[in-house]
Formats: C-alpha cells, structure tokens, sequence
C-alpha cells in the first residue's frame, strides 16, 4: 500500500510540474517559451508545488494506515483538519479575489508591495476552516474520507468561479487579473486532483479488507 501512495505522490508532482505549471502561465498571459524555462529555474514554482505536494503525501499516509488507536485517530483528525483548513482557504481567498477583479476590474487587485494582505485573510481563513473541521469530525472513525470530501466539492466550486471569472476578465484585456483567475483555475485542478489520490487507496484498502475477512471466515 505504502509503495502505492508512493506512486501516487509521484504522478501527482509530474502533473503539478509538467501540466499545470505551464498551463498557470498560459491562463496568466501570452508566454514566450523562455518564460518556461524561466518558471523551472524560480524557486516560488517548487515551493508551490511542495505546498500541494507534502500535503497529498500526509493524507496518503493517513489513508493507508489500518492501526486505528485512539492516539492515531486523534492524530488523524488534526492532521487532516490542518490540511483541509489550509487549502479550504486557498480557495475561500482566491474565490473571493476572482469574483473581486470580475466585478472591479484588475483595478481592484490588492496591492502586493507589502505582504500582509496576501497573509494574513489566509491565515484566519486556515483557522477558522480548520477549528471547524476538527469540531465536525473530531470523533470521526474516518476522517481522512471526510477530508477529501470537502476537498472535492471546494475545488469544483473553485472552478465554477474561476472559470467564468477568467472569461470575463480576458475579454477586457485585463493585465494583471488574469493572473489572479488563472491561478484560480490551475489550484482548483490541483485541489480536485489531490483529493483522488487518497480515495483511490482509501478504496482499494476496503477491497482488500473485504478479501482479508472473506478468507477468514472460508477457514
């Protein structure tokens, strides 16, 4: 199972780099093909991918594990509310901020120079998520499934926004608010992406539980 989610973490983290890295920059502008080049070398395009990618890597962890001890089942559901909160706010933020720029125009993208408005709305957002996540499910035999749940239902939603937001704001040959959509649809793609990982070995780890109690009870 463990090589399994191994496998899986990998594939994950090829399609992160290889799909959806480029497909941002394309979402985000007309790029040159030195622009490419230029995103592998940056050190924000493997510090991204790493914050979708360890992630993935815990809840696979969670998902394979069969040892459901009051300890472990405790430390499931703060793992997985800690993950869940976190990209529940990715997507609360960049929600808000796409339907922000849609309606304002790219005028209405925040001002960077400092970093406090990229931070901190995302941090409370983590917060309360994750503190409501942990109340919802803190005595759940299954967590993990309930994160992915919320995972998928939060990046389809991201999507129904991002997508028609990006459409909008391109045929005003907006500048930079592209850039705000287009990071929209690629995260919602990861999100949504992430979330399968997990299931698929959450699945296959009831089919082979289901075949372990079926050979008992035929001896």
């Amino acid at each position: 199972m463990r090589k399994w989610g191994v496998a899986v973490s990998l594939l994950y983290a090829f399609i992160l780099l290889a799909l959806l890295a480029p497909a941002f920059l394309v979402f985000a502008g007309t790029p040159r093909l030195s622009d490419f080049g230029e995103m592998y070398k940056s050190w924000i395009t493997w510090t991204i991918v790493s914050v979708f990618v360890i992630p993935q890597i815990v809840l696979l962890t969670l998902s394979v594990d069969t040892n459901w001890t009051r300890l472990k089942a405790q430390r499931s559901v703060w793992s997985s509310a800690v993950i869940t909160g976190f990209f529940l706010a990715i997507i609360t933020f960049v929600v808000g901020l796409a339907l922000f720029v849609a309606i304002r125009g790219e005028n209405a993208v925040p001002n960077f120079d400092t970093l406090l408005p990229l931070i901190v709305p995302p941090l409370v957002l983590w917060l309360v998520w994750g503190v409501l996540f942990y109340l919802l499910y803190r005595n759940s035999p299954d967590p993990v499934t309930r994160a992915v749940s919320w995972l998928f239902r939060g990046s389809v939603l991201e999507l129904l926004v991002a997508v028609p937001t990006h459409v909008i704001v391109r045929r005003r040959n907006d500048c930079c608010a592209p850039f705000v959509t287009g990071f929209g649809i690629t995260s919602g793609i990861a999100i949504m992406l992430l979330s399968f990982g997990p299931s698929v070995l959450l699945l296959f780890k009831k089919r082979m539980e289901k075949y372990s109690r079926k050979e008992l009870v035929n001896k």
